[in-house]
This record gives structure tokens, C-alpha cells and sequence, in this order.
């Protein structure tokens, strides 16, 4: 079978095609939510709109934005289109910073989900047959349990590894020979670690492609990774809010950004500050609509995440340029603005300094104080903690404008939540 016959109907679509096909479940979901969902009901008519009122995407600005803030207003169940007896399955946000996000699922969601991950791995270049090893957690999380699925719908051999225990993920990895991994990026780096600390070299292993998502993470993660590896990585894109990995995929034959499956999800780009629409090509905040959703639809949801459309390559859907940070993760210190990828940027260039940190705020007297406590590399002496300490301080005042204080700290000593670190702590 050539690559182009493997495609589904959907990635066939011309763009013509493709917009009519929006056209028409952009006024389905409009409808279904505001038939169902008392929130949008009372949202639509506050602004003044109907689902009629939107006969084509142009006119979606015209509807008010859906936040999470509004999700977790209505917490549990209150965003619901359908009778909860067709629930087939719940996930939910951990609730860390105030009442969690509940998100269900009918069936046919849970099929569209599924056909939507096993599509995003062919992207990513898995195969029917091949065998995943999936190290995202399961649970209430949508990671595991997203890729598992969409994995096996692809015809793959699935490992439910699950987070954590990383000396067991090792020794999955050399005994079960999987082809493929999903996993956070910060992860794989201590997963890399690990085999090397067991002198095992990464590049004997029987991976050849990575799946990674959950975490924004840079180009200079990518080339690490594949350069250690031997692999190819790609990046999977998804939020529990929207449906969960597989919004987005990048394709192994361009990498060059995650295609956003438009059949399902029309996307926006605006303002982070005004609201206001951007066109393609201008950066700003990602807004998510769904168009095949029966359980939870959501309508111009803001995702937080900033990032861009550019025209689509290997498959006839827009890309989304790689996440550059979140509208709400932007920190300003004494009047500089900065984001945590900024950091992470520095810290990618110092040997014996892993990519894993968290920036902790604090206040002295009027002043605002941040430090970047950041992971050692296995084996990194204390001579060598000490000059990459001081050469982070020196590069964050050069490259981003602002003093900091470092700390380095030992290998896997800063706490993760299904494989990621909460990059900042705010004590002020």
C-alpha cells in the first residue's frame, strides 16, 4: 500500500472540500450546544448571536470565547450536551490551582478519538504492527489512555507503561524492543540518562520514532533527543478540554510543526490581550472549536497556548508552529517580560545541566526575586554544578534582561505530575 492510499477520508480532502465539510459541522455543533448546554445558551444570547447567525467560519468571531474558568464553574457536570447515562468515560484535570475540569466522552467520541491518535501515529511514522511503549500516565489524565487506544485502533502492540519507574521503563524498553515511544520530552531525556548510566548506548535500542506531547519543548530538545537516540522525533499536540492527544500531529516526513486535524477542531488565532482575530501567519493565542464532539462541544476555547497557523505541507490541514509558551505562563520581573521556554533555551546550551527546571518567585522587601532551580546531568560534579550556575546566571542577564538565581540540584529531585514539572512557583 503506497503512503497516499493509507490516508483516511479526511486527510484526502481538498481544501475546498475541507471548508464545506466545516461549514456544515461548525452550525451542527453551534446548534448542539445551544439546544444542550444551558452555559452556551445563556453565552449566545448574552452576545446577541444564534447558531444560525454563523453561516460561515468568518462569522465564528461573532461567539464569545469559552474558558476554563467557565469549565470549572461548572464543575462536574454542567458542561454536558447529552443525558450523563451516555457517558461512556470521564477524565479530568488534576485541580491543582482550584476546582478540577471535568471532560466526558460518548462512544462515538471515544471512536473519533481513537481513529483520531491512530491517525496522528501514521503521521508521526508508526506502522500497523508496530509495537508502542507508552509511558504517559493513565488515569484521570488523558494522555495513557488517548494513545493506547488510538495506538491499537492503528493495529499496533501496545505496552502500558505508564509514568514513572524509570529503571522499569528501561528494561521494558531493552527486553520488549518497542518501535515506537510516547512520552513527555522531559521524560525520554531521563529516560536517556538511565540507559546511558547502565551503559547501555540509546542508539542500540530498537526505537526509531518518538511521540512526544504533554510539554512544550524546543527544537534544540529535538535535536538532543534524536542525535542520543537515533530516532526520529515528532511532536503530538491535544488539551483534555478539546478531546485530549491527537488535536494536532507533526508528520515524520516534514517535521516542521503539528498539523491540526481541521475536520474535527476549527482553529483561531488571537490576541492574547484584546481577543481580537489574527490572520494566518501572525503570532498570538490558539482558540479551539470543536466540530465532531457529542458529549462536551466547545466552542472558541482558549487554550492558552501561543503559537501560529502557517499553510499546511504534508497534509492538506494547517500547521500550528511549535508552542512558544502560554499567554498565562508569561512572568514579568522588575519590568522585564519572559517566558519559561526562554530559560529553557539557556539551559539547553550548558553542559552538565538537564533540561528539567522550575522557576520559583519570591519577593524581598519590594522586590520581586526569581530563581531557576534547575536538574544536574547524572555524574556532574559539584565543580561542574558550580560553573554551569554560574554561567546560566551570566547568559539569562545577557539573553533575556534579568538577574536570577540559580540553584542545581540533583537528577530527578524536582516533583512531576504525570511526567511533567510545574515550571513555575509563584510565592509572592
Amino acid at each position: 500500500m503506497t503512503a497516499a492510499a493509507a490516508l483516511d477520508a479526511g486527510e484526502r480532502l481538498t481544501r475546498d472540500g475541507l471548508a464545506a465539510l466545516q461549514q456544515e459541522r461548525l452550525r451542527a455543533t453551534l446548534r448542539h450546544a445551544y439546544d444542550n448546554v444551558a452555559f452556551y445558551r445563556r453565552a449566545f444570547d448574552e452576545a446577541g448571536v444564534r447558531p444560525e447567525d454563523c453561516r460561515t467560519p468568518a462569522d465564528l468571531p461573532r461567539f464569545p470565547f469559552t474558558t476554563k474558568a467557565d469549565l470549572r464553574a461548572h464543575y462536574p457536570y454542567g458542561m454536558f450536551a447529552v443525558p450523563r447515562e451516555r457517558i461512556r468515560r470521564l477524565h479530568a484535570s488534576s485541580g491543582t490551582t482550584g476546582e478540577p475540569t471535568v471532560v466526558g466522552y460518548t462512544e462515538r467520541d471515544l471512536d473519533t478519538w481513537a481513529d483520531l491518535v491512530a491517525r496522528s501515529l501514521r503521521a508521526a511514522g508508526a506502522r500497523p504492527g508496530d509495537t508502542v511503549h507508552v509511558a504517559y500516565g493513565y488515569g484521570l489524565f488523558t494522555g495513557g489512555l488517548g494513545a493506547h487506544y488510538g495506538a491499537e485502533r492503528l493495529g499496533c502492540t501496545v505496552i502500558p507503561a505508564s509514568g514513572g519507574m524509570t529503571s522499569r521503563q528501561v528494561r521494558l524498553i531493552r527486553d520488549l524492543r518497542p518501535d515506537v515511544i510516547m512520552v513527555t520530552p522531559s521524560y525520554m531525556l531521563t529516560l536517556l540518562d538511565e540507559l546511558e548510566r547502565q551503559g547501555v548506548d540509546p542508539r542500540t535500542t530498537s526505537l526509531r520514532v518518538g511521540v512526544f506531547g504533554a510539554e512544550p519543548w524546543t527544537a534544540e530538545m529535538r535535536r538532543e533527543i534524536e542525535e542520543r537516540c537515533g530516532l526520529d522525533a515528532v511532536d503530538i499536540y491535544g488539551l483534555s478540554e478539546v478531546m485530549g492527544p491527537g488535536v494536532a500531529q507533526e508528520c515524520v516526513e516534514t517535521k516542521d510543526g503539528p498539523h491540526l486535524w481541521e475536520d474535527h477542531f476549527y482553529p483561531e488565532i488571537v490576541d492574547p490581550v484584546t481577543g481580537e482575530p489574527l490572520p494566518d501567519g501572525e503570532p498570538g493565542e490558539l482558540v479551539l472549536t470543536s466540530l465532531t464532539k457529542e458529549a462536551m462541544p466547545v466552542v472558541r476555547y482558549r487554550t492558552r497556548d501561543l503559537t501560529r497557523l502557517l499553510p499546511g505541507t504534508a497534509r492538506v490541514f494547517r500547521r500550528m508552529e511549535r508552542i512558544t509558551g502560554r499567554s498565562d505562563d508569561l512572568i514579568i520581573v522588575r519590568g522585564v517580560n519572559l517566558f519559561p521556554g526562554q530559560i529553557e533555551a539557556v539551559l539547553l546550551r550548558v553542559p552538565g545541566v538537564a533540561p528539567h527546571f522550575q522557576l520559583r518567585l519570591t519577593r524581598e522587601g519590594r522586590m520581586d526575586r526569581l530563581t531557576v532551580r534547575a536538574e544536574a546531568r547524572p555524574g556532574a560534579t559539584p565543580e561542574q554544578r558550580a560553573a554551569a550556575a554560574e554561567t546560566i546566571v551570566r547568559r539569562v542577564k545577557d539573553d533575556v534582561g534579568v538577574s536570577v538565581a540559580v540553584e542545581i540540584v540533583p537528577p530527578e529531585t524536582l516533583e512531576r505530575s504525570v511526567g511533567k514539572i510545574r515550571r513555575l512557583v509563584d510565592e509572592r
